[in-house]
């Protein structure tokens, strides 16, 4: 085959002209040639022509009807021609992908949305609702319009007057007697504080993150009436309102039996020039309440400037004495035993709140923390409570070296306070045999004394809020001596123990008013024992009420009371004060549980809001340098 013929034969069978110059060569010959041979020969060659076009016909110049139907159709699409086939395969697709893939969406987003229920709160959330209501049914003074609580009304709207200017009006009441003592309160409200800060997204979740600031607001208010924060300097500090002692035979808080808008008696007033503890834990409140309220720049400048104003009050060695030295309606119900734990406690505060290194250098003094025994490894030392701010204070403090790691000068003591509540931590375990427990598995950190619950929650929310603070660090957990703790022990010991409250015990009772279906009905409490029928009743015509065995007629709800003995028994009678009372320590330590537990809000805390006024621990980068011009 010719190379170049594409399509086979010869490439005169194809070539016109030169067959066209051949027969005129041919004609021009005739004469000479036989015309038989010629006429043979020209019926060969139409014969050999006749085959020529067969061949064109059947290689070149196919039948017309079978061109078309082999030749491909072409769609033109402007700026491209796409095959007529490919382009039906692909409108075809699309149309199928839309009818399977886009149409069943389109019907989904064009139907009615229905929300998804969200799950139902734990029992954590529900009790805390019920908890934080304690708080409205302990105020004194003049109460809100809209007051949460029905049977309550105004009350002590004398107290403080006219001795101190402006009076003490306000405030709470602390148990089941109309007393208000100072230190509990504050320590009180410095609890409450911390909880919100750490937790206030929860706090969020749950609704009750505007209720938990009134009611601390309701404290603070009333904290900064015990002395004259609008001074520089000061000589004194109220203590309490109201009292009484147990021998008492005249008309006082103890003798008397009254709700407290009924009370008419006398209320002294406790005034100390000397109480180094108390001063610090007031400073506290009000440093820790000043964080929390950082997003209202003049209430919180109040509440810093009068922390600061009782800081040289309480650190002035000539006044350095224990608030209830000497004080026998004091020592009576809150007699502290130490200070220098409320001089820690306060150097902490101070320093979050404002940022001043004179607070922290003072609360990593080696000699505050020596005199304070807090790495004496004394069991009664690692119970956190009213009278103990010790395990407290060196939390506090572990959360700055492990958040922020200032390293020196204050490395060598942050570490050993995180040594000590890694001790502290490790003691509340069972298996290393620190405290005793209950058949009934609750922890016996008052070593077997009435009102063990108080002890118990507030452990327990130290104990789970170390364990987020190391699980925000991204540590799994610590060690007790050689053996390696994880933080979901920890949070299992709290779980047990605060459940231990809400009922998982041998009798099945809940140790908070209103929460479950058993729970204490003769709760020691005056305003709840007496009928809210608008009858005034004197000084001992209450004490029918308290002396009935009928259930109270006003539940207290949200009272957690003090809880069962040492053999797990609870006898819900009213004379049985150390277990049937509640306390404000006692309440706010149960929040402050209760809201570290909760998976309500998720399980993280606040790391940064605490330390907002703390400033950069390096010195800030150089500017760069100006822009040079030739």
């Amino acid at each position: 085959m010719h190379p170049g013929n594409l399509w086979g034969g010869r490439l005169d069978a194809i070539d016109s002209d030169r067959a066209e110059a051949e027969e005129e060569e041919r004609r021009r010959n005739m004469t000479e040639w036989d015309r038989g041979a010629l006429h043979s020969q020209q019926l060969s060659a139409e014969h050999q022509r006749n085959q020529l076009d067969e061949t064109q016909q059947g290689w070149l110049l196919a039948p017309q009807d079978s061109w078309k139907k082999k030749r491909k159709k072409y769609v033109n699409l402007g700026c491209v021609s796409v095959s007529r086939t490919v382009f039906m395969w692909t409108v075809g697709s699309i149309v199928v992908l839309f009818l399977v893939v886009a149409l069943p969406i389109i019907i989904v987003k064009s139907l009615p949305r229905h929300k998804s229920t969200p799950p139902p709160p734990d029992n954590y959330t529900l009790a805390i609702h019920k908890a934080i209501q304690f708080f409205d049914a302990q105020k004194s003074g003049k109460l809100p319009k809209k007051d949460r609580v029905s049977w309550r009304g105004d009350s002590g709207l004398k107290d403080g007057l006219p001795d101190v200017v402006g009076g003490l009006v306000g405030g709470y009441y602390d148990g089941g007697s109309n007393i208000k003592f100072h230190f509990p309160m504050a320590f009180s409200m410095t609890m409450l504080s911390w909880s919100l800060i750490e937790y206030s997204q929860k706090f969020k979740a749950i609704n009750e993150y505007d209720h938990m600031r009134d009611v601390l607001k309701w404290g603070t208010d009333y904290l900064l009436l015990t002395f004259n924060n609008s001074a520089t300097r000061l000589d004194h500090i109220y203590a309490q309102v109201g009292g009484g002692l147990s021998d008492s035979e005249s008309p006082d808080d103890i003798y008397c039996w009254q709700r407290p808008e009924d009370m008419s008696y006398d209320r002294p007033v406790i005034s100390l020039t000397t109480a180094t503890d108390l001063g610090a834990e007031v400073a506290s409140a009000l440093a820790a309440a000043s964080i929390v309220f950082n997003d209202k720049p003049t209430y919180a400048k109040k509440l810093k400037k009068g922390a600061e104003t009782l800081w040289p009050f309480f650190r002035n060695k000539n006044r350095r004495k224990r608030y209830s030295d000497g004080q026998p309606m004091i020592q009576a119900f809150y007699n502290s035993t130490s200070m220098f734990d409320e001089l820690m406690w306060a150097g902490a505060w101070l320093y979050y709140a404002t940022g001043n290194q004179t607070y922290i250098q003072f609360a990593t003094t080696p000699s505050v923390p020596q005199t304070a025994k807090a790495f004496a490894n004394q069991p009664e030392l690692m119970v956190p409570s009213w009278n103990n701010k010790l395990p407290g204070a060196m939390l506090l403090m572990t959360r700055y070296r492990l958040f922020l790691n200032p390293g020196f000068p204050y490395e060598n003591m942050l570490s050993r306070y995180h040594n000590a509540t890694g001790v502290t931590m490790c003691a509340y375990l069972k298996q290393y045999n620190v405290f005793n427990r209950t058949s009934g598995g609750l922890i016996q950190l008052n070593m077997g004394k009435p009102r063990p619950l108080e002890y118990v929650a507030h452990a327990s929310f130290l104990a789970s809020l170390f364990a987020d603070y190391l699980n925000s660090t991204g540590v799994p957990g610590w060690y007790c001596g050689p053996t390696f703790i994880s933080t979901q022990v920890l949070k299992d010991f709290a779980k047990s123990q605060i459940d231990y409250i809400l009922g998982d015990n041998p009798l099945k009772m809940s140790y908070i008013v209103g929460f479950g279906k058993k729970f204490p009905r003769h709760v020691y409490h005056r305003g709840a024992t007496i009928p809210n029928d608008k009858k005034r009743r004197s000084c001992r015509e209450g004490l029918k009420y308290r002396d009935t065995k009928n259930p109270n007629p006003n539940n207290i709800t949200g009272a957690m009371v003090g809880g069962p003995n040492k053999s797990d028994q609870f006898h819900d009678i009213r004379s049985n004060y150390n277990a049937s009372e509640p306390t404000m320590s006692g309440n706010a330590g149960i929040v402050a549980a209760l809201i570290s537990l909760t998976s309500s809000g998720g399980y993280q805390i606040d790391k940064n809001t605490m330390f907002n006024s703390v400033p950069p621990l390096y010195p800030p980068a150089p500017p760069p340098p100006k822009t040079w011009k030739p």
